[in-house]
């Protein structure tokens, strides 16, 4: 949470421009995903980005569920706004947290079916990249992965293994918090989700 869509997503990935190397001007991305679809890149939570509340308060009520809620409001409003895209069907797509916001608001979208306002929402499905499910088993998984992709040493792999529980219940250990910082310098510039061997 807390990363930009515009700058990721849209800028990065699967945007209608990639950046150029001089970051002052723009190319055309062939790979876009506009080039099949209508898409809408939607900064959240509120505060990240784009996204802003005239509210001072609602900057201290951050959380999945508010940020569902947040997000389905805007919705609507954008389907009211645009009527022209109200009977496309509708996916929910996005990667790393969004394993927590995605389904959160597909969930939000569903419960509210037969609410006058949710039928601007032809929602069909979500997709979810890379994403964020369980911080327990996702820190196991990516320490598993590194090291059967051989980015990490069998000693560093073991140490993880023997100093670190994975828990979101309790405190990160410092001989955890040491290997997990061996971790990522044995890994160095190697971007883990660029691996696709299995």
């Amino acid at each position: 949470p807390g990363c930009s869509s515009l700058g990721y997503g849209a800028m990065l990935e699967m945007g209608p421009f990639r950046v150029n190397p001089d970051g002052r001007t723009l190319s055309f991305n062939p790979y876009a995903w506009n080039q099949v679809a209508n898409t809408l890149f939607l900064e959240s939570p509120v505060g990240v980005g784009f996204s802003y509340s005239n509210t001072s308060t609602d900057y201290n009520e951050n959380g999945d569920k508010r940020t569902a809620q947040d997000s389905y409001a805007f919705l609507v409003n954008w389907f009211k706004r645009f009527p022209q895209y109200k009977h496309r069907d509708f996916y929910i797509a996005g990667e790393s947290y969004a394993g927590f916001y995605i389904p959160e608001l597909a969930d939000t979208i569903i419960n509210h079916k037969n609410n006058s306002a949710a039928s601007f929402i032809n929602f069909k499905g979500i997709m979810v990249g890379n994403g964020i499910m369980n911080a327990e088993t996702d820190g196991r998984g990516m320490d598993d992965h590194v090291w059967t992709h051989a980015l990490i040493s069998d000693q560093t792999y073991e140490a993880l293994k023997t100093y670190c529980n994975y828990s979101t219940k309790a405190p990160v250990s410092p001989l955890c918090d040491k290997f997990e910082n061996k971790t990522n310098e044995e890994i160095g510039l190697i971007e883990d989700v660029d691996i696709y061997a299995p």
